[in-house]
């Protein structure tokens, strides 16, 4: 009987289109794929009360989910999918990630490697869970990174390929009679061929020489290819000068996966730029992998083939096999001459020509790469993973490669926190994804080097903050261990620690974590969060041209990235084969009007080629025809000087420039040579940002717009983690538009709680809406401008205030109500006009709890690796302290239930409320009043609104806090863990229950 199996999260997989989608995608990229479910952009009936409070599966964060191999119980692999979807997650990524296990033949990879059958019987058993829980399972398309083949050899023409060098000084009249010099470096192990590419003689040119670099004259070069015989060489140096030959020679780079072996026979890593090497992934997976069973069970339950970073290792030049004819067609040149200044040893270049020069042949050479790259490998296998009902998700960088062109192939780019060095390298993704209309940037999030069993969700929460604002919408979070495996100890396998012998990245989460039965609040937020961002179409005020189209740089844009953006300036950057997109038109002074719609595009010296002013005669084109059709363009640099980005072909660069002062003619053109013009000079165009603040800020911002809304999301986060100084608290006026005409009012959408409110203190000037924005370091505040009653509100037309000096104003049942913590009176000055003042007699004052019982989970290793014990203990605290300074707790991990009980005066009533201010608390944490417990609470604003819970007379309150596992570790497990400092956890304070008062304006 064939089991039915309901399609992901009850809807089927293709019927939900992403908003905003570019309709007729340049068949190069691909159509736009069908992405998470978003708020209608072309009507419909809004988002009403449960779209931001209950944000579906498909939105909801992900988790990679890391496997010894095969050697994995089906049973276990189904409880693992119901402990993540119980937690609140809405998918995984299953990759075969082992780096803890130093001897590896205890995961018997002959019987339950990658690829094996207990492999497919496991990935068959997440997939019917998944089905049944409506959650998606992604599958790397390789064992561990990169992308590898079993059964592959490096000798093979679908492995992966290197270019490696040999080398012969001469003097001048000098002769050589030899054997062609072989390569400088061995081939790696199992490589047993190579090819003799050319052989070449070049005079040293000291002038062109640098710190690496030999110097040749790139006029001197000769080929001397046919006149080996026999694989010997015979040549005579000319008398003028030192001269040096070369060989090069292609083989097999040999690179196999990550902390392999993973399958039997041995994987090898294949040709990322070749047809064949694809070739080899797709067959593999048709003839071995996609049984009958797990075809149908990826149409119920699979998410999308997943591929990390393009981290292809050699001694030498990454090489293709048809490199030199595709280089030929893409430059109208013959690559051979230029093969100088191109090998690598090591990383490093080995010769140069002249500075120019040789900077255009290295442009050519990684833009040949590049479209073979996106062409060979990321177009085929997302056209492969669409045959078969899959998605393709990607991080497109690792190489000197347009990684921004390729996240407008992707169904879902991909960046990272481990790797991305700021937020300019997830904007350059997310300007790929936005012009090819697609919605999704996700994020693989939460590795922290050396930090296994101690990462706190706080910095998790931090380190997202800004990359969403960056344009990031969905999480991988890194990760969730397979429970266990052959030799490991307490709490089970955990794929990255130990690593070399000590503490690892990436945490292990899941049941072992004693913060685990907190997790649904932190992906209740995260899911809300991305259910803001993935909604509608993405916005950004400025396009900034990158004639290389590189991340994972760190490199971002002058004057934007230091001084725009903390005056509340978006951007995100383009590469030349964007603008070939159907998208990629002028409407009212917009590009991309029905995408990110940029109000000017931005260009300036390439930062990867020594800030040359350059662009390609075909990229001058392009910027030329998009401001004659009214995009105003900024330039900056002597753009009247440019030169081509590769090596120019004869009346090239008079072309270019003669482009370029057609361009410069223009009215909606302004060329700056100092960097602190640039704003005065957008300024002068016109153009203004979405949101602007009264002060240069730590304010980061993402702007979503649909037909209902436009969505603000807003983060008091910093540009880099290792930024300094820390970032401070911020309290500030900000002006948010809305992008049109209509009855709005502003709505504050709590992502911890759910909850979205009418904000009831603003000023309005036709579009723009100012309101006052006060945050902590990395919080959180999502805005929403929309019609009266779009979520749900009662308060329609009602006025609101313009200005109080109580604490705050907000709508309740009485209606517009003042909030103050001291007695007085305030005045409030409302939009129709009036002013008025409202009494507060008198408010409590604060109260501290003088003592709280502690009752404490110790959790312990148990009778084997995966089983933990709870040692309960009870203490009495007459003041808190971390637990690393209680003598009973100072090795201890795990929850702790903190109780105490306050008194409030006999005359509270339904007027009165308070804050529960909890200071210092790590790492998750849940609050309890009089039996009640509260919706999640800002983990990096521990301030608690207790609200109508709390009654004259005593009331307990209870604070649940969970711990990361680091301090026990340390004591369980010294050898790995020893070397960590104790850490402070659990509730330290100081805590304070401030109450106030509310009052009706009259």
């Amino acid at each position: 009987m064939q089991e039915h199996l309901p399609r992901r999260g009850g809807i089927p997989r293709r019927s939900v289109l992403a908003v905003g989608l570019a309709a007729g995608t340049a068949a190069a990229f691909g159509a736009a794929p069908p992405a998470a479910v978003a708020l209608d952009a072309d009507g419909g009936s809004g988002p009403g009360r449960d779209w931001f409070a209950d944000p579906p599966t498909p939105v909801r964060p992900r988790f990679r989910w890391w496997w010894p191999d095969g050697l994995v119980d089906p049973d276990e692999i189904a409880r693992e999918i119901d402990q993540i979807a119980e937690a609140g997650f809405g998918g995984v990524e299953i990759a075969a990630v082992h780096h803890s296990i130093r001897d590896k033949s205890v995961l018997d990879t002959a019987h339950h490697g990658w690829g094996s059958e207990p492999w497919r019987d496991g990935v068959e058993a997440a997939l019917r869970r998944a089905a049944r829980r409506g959650l998606t399972v992604d599958l790397t398309l390789g064992p561990s990174w990169p992308v590898a083949v079993p059964g592959l050899t490096p000798d093979d023409e679908a492995a992966a390929q290197e270019l490696v060098h040999g080398r012969v000084s001469l003097a001048g009249g000098a002769t050589y009679q030899g054997p062609v010099p072989p390569p400088v470096r061995e081939a790696a192990t199992g490589v047993t061929k190579q090819r003799l590419l050319a052989v070449q003689s070049a005079r040293v040119e000291p002038a062109n020489s640098t710190r690496k670099e030999t110097g040749l004259d790139p006029t001197s070069v000769l080929d001397l290819t046919d006149t080996v015989t026999d694989s010997t060489l015979t040549w005579t140096a000319p008398d003028d000068g030192d001269w040096v030959l070369i060989s090069y020679w292609r083989r097999g780079s040999g690179q196999q996966p990550e902390s392999g072996p993973h399958s039997s026979p041995a994987a090898y890593a294949v040709d990322h730029f070749s047809a064949e090497g694809t070739a080899a992934v797709t067959g593999h997976w048709d003839k071995r992998l996609l049984t009958s069973a797990m075809r149908r069970l990826l149409k119920a339950a699979g998410g999308a083939f997943f591929e990390d970073s393009v981290e292809l290792e050699t001694d030498g030049l990454v090489w293709t096999p048809r490199l030199p004819e595709a280089f030929e067609k893409h430059t109208g040149r013959t690559l051979r001459p230029y093969l100088p200044v191109l090998v690598l040893d090591r990383s490093n270049q080995v010769f140069a020509f002249e500075a120019q020069l040789t900077r255009q042949i290295r442009h050519d050479f990684w833009e040949t790469v590049s479209g073979l790259f996106n062409r060979h490998h990321l177009r085929a296998l997302r056209g492969w993973a669409h045959s078969v009902g899959m998605d393709l998700r990607a991080q497109p960088y690792g190489l000197q490669t347009d990684a921004i062109a390729s996240a407008a192939i992707l169904d879902t780019p991909e960046g990272e926190s481990l790797g991305f060095k700021n937020l300019d390298d997830f904007r350059c993704l997310a300007g790929g994804r936005d012009m090819a209309g697609r919605t999704v940037l996700s994020c693989e999030a939460g590795a922290y080097n050396g930090s296994a069993y101690s990462t706190t969700w706080d910095r998790f929460l931090r380190t997202m903050g800004g990359a969403y604002a960056a344009g990031v919408n969905q999480t991988v979070v890194h990760g969730f261990s397979y429970a266990t495996a052959p030799q490991v100890s307490w709490p089970g396998f955990a794929a990255f620690s130990p690593y070399n012998g000590a503490p690892g990245y990436g945490e292990s989460w899941g049941p072992r974590q004693p913060t685990w039965q907190h997790l649904t609040d932190v992906s209740g937020y995260l899911g809300r969060v991305h259910r803001v961002l993935q909604s509608g179409t993405a916005r950004a005020d400025v396009a900034v041209f990158r004639q290389t189209g590189y991340t994972a740089t760190g490199i971002g844009a002058s004057w934007f990235t230091a001084t725009g953006v903390p005056l509340g300036w978006t951007h995100q950057f383009l590469s030349g084969p964007l603008l070939d997109l159907p998208g990629a038109t002028v409407s009212d002074g917009r590009l991309a009007p029905d995408g990110p719609a940029y109000k000017a595009l931005f260009v300036e010296g390439d930062f990867f080629y020594g800030s040359t002013p350059t662009l390609s005669v075909t990229d001058a084109r392009k910027v030329l025809q998009l401001s004659r059709a009214g995009l105003p363009v900024v330039l900056f640099g002597a753009f009247d000087q440019a030169l081509t980005p590769g090596v120019p072909a004869e009346g090239e660069t008079d072309e270019l420039r003669e482009i370029l002062a057609r361009l410069l003619a223009l009215p909606g053109v302004v060329r700056v040579t100092d960097k602190t013009a640039i704003g005065d000079a957008l300024t002068r165009l016109g153009v203004t940002p979405d949101a602007r603040y009264a002060t240069s800020s730590t304010l980061l911002n993402a702007h979503r717009v649909t037909a209902e809304a436009d969505f603000y999301y807003l983060c008091n986060g910093k540009h880099a983690e290792t930024v300094k100084p820390p970032v401070a608290a911020i309290d500030h006026e900000v002006t948010l538009r809305r992008s049109r005409d209509g009855a709005t009012v502003p709505y504050l959408l709590d992502p911890w709680t759910g909850k979205a409110v009418r904000i009831a203190r603003y000023a309005q000037d036709g579009r723009d809406f100012t309101l006052r924005v006060t945050l902590q370091p990395g919080q959180v505040m999502i805005v929403a401008l929309g019609r009266p009653g779009l979520f749900g509100d009662r308060d329609g037309n009602r006025p609101h205030a313009l200005a109080t000096d109580a604490d705050a104003v907000l709508y309740t049942r009485r209606g517009l109500t003042v909030r103050a913590t001291g007695a007085g009176t305030y005045t409030t000055h409302l939009s129709g006009g009036r002013t008025v003042t409202t009494a507060v007699p008198s408010v409590p004052a604060p109260v501290t709890p003088a003592r709280w019982r502690l009752e404490v989970e110790d959790f312990q290793p148990g009778s084997d690796a995966t089983r933990t014990d709870r040692v309960r203990r009870s203490l009495t605290l007459d003041t808190l302290l971390p637990w690393s300074r209680i003598p009973e707790l100072t090795d201890s991990a795990g929850i702790g239930r903190y109780r105490t009980t306050v008194t409030l005066p006999a005359g509270w009533d339904s007027s009165h409320g308070a804050f529960l201010e909890l200071g210092q608390v790590s790492d998750t944490f849940r609050v309890t009043v009089n039996g009640t417990r509260l919706p999640p609470a800002d983990r990096l604003s521990p301030v608690v609104d207790l609200g109508a819970l709390l009654r004259p007379g005593d009331n307990t309150l209870e604070i649940e806090v969970a711990t990361p596992l680091i301090n026990r570790l340390r004591v369980v497990q010294p050898a790995v863990f020893g070397t960590a400092a104790r850490q402070d956890h659990g509730l330290v304070g100081p805590v304070r229950l401030v109450p106030y008062v509310q009052a009706a304006v009259d």
